[in-house]
């Protein structure tokens, strides 16, 4: 396999900014490998992540992959997540919540990509305080679509979407073109 230290780099840029569990079937088309090379860049990537220098490991469920946190830091993230949870909301949830509200329902993979950065975090924290719902995507199954709760409008004082401050002319000017405003969400 040419260039094994630049074909990381994308697996690691590509569970991290997906987020979810990935076929490994998709992640090695995206990569551009066969099976054969993709299951030996992938047993490479979890050695690496072993090491007491890293906090992250590859999750594996049959065919599918992850990136997720070694267990020896299960204590300090359920105190970084329950002190988050405390808080008031961040602007980054904010934004997020934001772009569920009036561009509802919504992918994550387009939240990331309007954006800029991985919102699984945020997506996770707005789902535990009740303001947004995760359901699966009528014409993709293995994709979740996410839209506000009740408990959201309950909340904020309003009786639907409609009601949201300038709703109409913010959901026209954040509307664009299907082709242009979704990458590519069939990477499951």
């Amino acid at each position: 396999m040419e260039n094994i230290e630049k074909k990381l780099a994308e697996l690691e840029a590509l569970l991290f900014i997906h987020g979810e569990a990935l076929s490994k079937k998709k992640a090695a088309k995206l990569l551009e490998l066969d099976k054969e090379n993709f299951d030996s860049l992938l047993s490479e990537m979890e050695k690496r992540l072993d090491s007491e220098s890293r906090g992250l490991v590859i999750i594996k469920d049959e065919e599918k992959i992850q990136l997720g946190t070694k267990p020896a830091f299960a204590k300090l993230l359920e105190n970084f997540v329950k002190e988050e949870l405390s808080e008031d909301l961040t602007p980054a949830t904010l934004e997020v919540l934001s772009i569920i509200a009036y561009l509802g329902p919504v992918s994550r993979a387009e939240i990331d990509y309007r954006r800029g950065v991985n919102s699984s975090f945020t997506v996770r924290n707005l789902m535990l305080r009740g303001l947004i719902e995760r359901f699966s995507d009528p014409e993709r199954p293995v994709s979740f679509l996410y839209r506000p709760t009740f408990e959201f409008f309950k909340h904020i004082g309003v009786k639907n979407r409609e009601e949201l401050p300038d709703f109409r002319k913010l959901k026209e000017s954040l509307s664009v073109p299907e082709q242009t405003a979704q990458p590519d969400e069939n990477i499951s």
